[in-house]
């Protein structure tokens, strides 16, 4: 049965999220009055019993449909450049994580932490659950093995990159996204605003099982994130 929620874009959780979806309802509005005004004038020319002569040659209605429509344009592309630069933006992260896409499964490492017991990091792969074995309250095709977990209302960087072929970290309620390239590394950084559970996919044809290297990111309070990390390191 599907709900009215699945039709538009995931709650927020992240400033830059909170803006995406702002521009979407923006440019949306837009469209709509766009899409409003030029069926009227549509409707209005085929109902009519005769065409306007002064509208066939006049320079002034050139100069209206060329203005207006560039106007809509600026205002459009203010905001998304805005949110460009914000994306960009390189502020000082707190917590680092590195990923790198398999086929098929994501490996996470805490370049931040070193295991107790060893001198190697603390990493671990994360496959998804096979549907045979689901439990109750677990997802088809997006619950695994091992969550990503970090701490909400903390400056986090993730370095992602590849160990064979292309594949793409998304999060969508997040509003992040980057590829995984094998030999580059890419980064995205974002701030987690309230605890949860936030599910993301491979977003890069990656070979026959690309649908089944799902995300899923697990955001709790900085204690019980440390609390965590001590149990990983053992």
């Amino acid at each position: 049965m599907m709900s009215w929620g699945q039709f538009g874009l995931q709650d927020a959780n992240s400033p830059i999220m909170e803006e995406l979806i702002f521009l979407h309802d923006f440019i949306n509005m837009i469209l709509v009055f766009i899409i409003s005004f030029v069926g009227y004038i549509m409707v209005s020319m085929v109902w009519n019993s005769y065409i306007s002569m002064n509208l066939l040659e006049s320079q002034m209605i050139e100069c209206i449909w060329t203005i207006i429509p560039a106007v809509i344009l600026i205002q459009i592309a203010m905001p998304s450049l805005l949110l460009l630069y914000m994306l960009d933006e390189s502020i000082d992260s707190t917590l680092t994580l590195k990923v790198l896409g398999h086929q098929w499964y994501w490996s996470y490492e805490y370049t931040d932490f070193w295991s107790v017991l060893s001198t190697a990091q603390v990493e671990f792969d994360s496959y998804m659950v096979p549907t045979n074995e689901l439990e109750l309250n677990m997802f088809r095709l997006l619950e695994v093995d091992n969550r990503t977990v970090v701490p909400f209302n903390i400056n986090i960087r993730m370095l992602i990159t590849s160990a064979d072929v292309l594949h793409a970290w998304t999060v969508p309620s997040l509003g992040v996204k980057a590829d995984a390239v094998p030999g580059r590394l890419n980064q995205v950084k974002f701030i987690a605003q309230r605890p949860g559970i936030f599910f993301g996919q491979c977003s890069e044809i990656c070979g026959a099982n690309h649908s089944f290297m799902p995300i899923v990111m697990e955001v709790i309070s900085p204690t019980s994130f440390l609390n965590w990390m001590v149990c990983m390191g053992e």
